[in-house]
């Protein structure tokens, strides 16, 4: 008996789940809704993507699907490192055992799309774009869309429903009108706004190296991250404290160019009066940390990725984690025999301790202190030097285990929970 499963969402954990479902049987009718529009047919506009860092999760759970490892590669920079910039100028390497992929959050969409679609045709996936999920009926097994251009609605039935619509997830809201569900939803002290920076002049000397992810740091907790796109384009983020911030008093592109000239030189030189411009006028954003007591519905409804567990960008895991996820639910189907009713709710009991112990360290594992920050190098430094010349008595260092190791979360968090404990402490003064 075929059965219809309706995702929503069509980001990198609702397109990969499609992936692993189609490739396990052709008893799977998917349907994925996406409220935006097709990436692959508009205008590719930065306001509405941001770089992302694929690390041994993330490609582990790509490297199940025949070709889509290398697809990712294909278009992504390898990363061997992280470099942090002090203020006197002086900067510090901190290499890598595994590198890191770096890509914009589009183009890993756009693989996922075109890979699905080159594997199979409408007779069993469909994909529709500018449908935003508005409501869900549990009991009807329903769900009901808005065509955004026509502002329609229409209904549909299904017999899974997959819940990957991001952070503020339409399906998740559903969910608060069942009985004993519980979702603490959080927004972080820092806000953060992208920057895009053209590819530098060949005759403007810069020691940012491309392989590697730059990091500066500000007295009052301010954090830029910069990574070099395979392109030769330069992609940044900047976080900020939500009061009392720097940014908002800037208003012209001569501002913007003198703030990051200032704090930033080694990014000031190569920013664009352009960019500084357009800067002023990309929106601020915010990050908003998800932590529930459940991801499924029922016996039919199911929560992925950010919907289910959305963390701080701050320890680069959000991407990663939401394709872990779609592992742990193919190895729940082997073990399970499809049977989706215990599928999911396995899910929820095997999954909820990591994704609860992911927000943790999202939220304290990389200090806003600055005193703390250069705490925290020399302990990686230490952990990485000793793991290396005792293996058996040290374990690798915390970031080691987050983005080097496919080491359950809940397992990371019990070893380093003193210095979470420590870093949680300083946030509090």
């Amino acid at each position: 008996m075929v059965k219809k499963v309706a995702i929503v969402g069509a980001g990198p954990s609702g397109l990969l789940l499609a992936h692993y479902l189609l490739r396990r049987s052709d008893k799977y009718q998917i349907d994925i809704y996406e409220r935006r529009s097709d990436p692959r047919i508009i205008p590719f506009s930065k306001s509405r993507t941001f770089p992302i860092s694929l690390s041994a999760r993330g490609m582990n759970a790509l490297r199940q699907i025949p070709g889509l490892e290398a697809a990712v590669k294909a278009i992504s920079l390898e990363m061997t490192g992280a470099v942090f910039h002090q203020k006197n100028g002086k900067a510090r390497l901190t290499p890598r055992k595994q590198s890191l992929f770096t890509l914009d959050r589009t183009s890993l969409v756009i693989v996922l799309l075109e890979k699905l679609n080159e594997k199979h045709d409408n007779s069993q996936l469909n994909i529709h774009f500018n449908c935003q999920c508005t409501q869900v009926d549990f009991a009807a097994k329903k769900a009901i869309f808005k065509q955004v251009e026509t502002e329609t609605d229409f209904t549909v039935d299904y017999d899974w429903l997959i819940g990957a619509d991001g952070s503020r997830s339409v399906v998740r809201e559903s969910f608060f009108g069942t009985e004993l569900f519980e979702c603490e939803q959080k927004y972080i002290p820092s806000d953060y706004k992208s920057i895009f920076l053209p590819r530098p002049d060949a005759n403007v000397e810069t020691n940012l190296k491309p392989d590697k992810i730059h990091t500066w740091t500000l007295d009052d907790s301010t954090i830029f991250l910069l990574l070099h796109q395979r392109d030769g384009t330069i992609s940044g983020v900047i976080y900020f404290p939500h009061q009392n911030n720097q940014l908002i008093g800037l208003s012209s592109k001569e501002e913007v160019i003198k703030f990051f000239c200032e704090h930033f030189p080694e990014v000031g030189q190569l920013m664009p009066e352009s960019e500084a411009a357009a800067f002023l006028t990309r929106p601020i954003s915010r990050i908003i940390t998800i932590r529930c007591n459940r991801y499924h519905q029922g016996n039919s409804v199911l929560l992925i990725g950010d919907a289910a567990h959305a963390v701080s960008s701050s320890i680069g895991q959000g991407c990663n984690a939401a394709l872990e996820d779609v592992v742990l639910l193919n190895q729940l189907l082997d073990e399970y025999s499809d049977n989706l009713p215990t599928v999911i709710e396995q899910f929820t009991i095997r999954r909820q301790s990591d994704a609860h112990a992911l927000v943790e360290l999202g939220d304290y594992a990389f200090p806003a202190s600055k005193s703390l920050l250069i705490e925290f190098i020399f302990r990686e430094l230490i952990s990485k030097t000793l793991h290396r010349l005792f293996p058996q008595r040290f374990s690798p260092s915390l970031f080691e285990l987050i983005s080097e190791s496919t080491v359950p979360y809940s397992e990371i968090l019990n070893l380093y929970q003193g210095w979470i404990s420590k870093v949680k402490k300083s946030n509090q003064i």
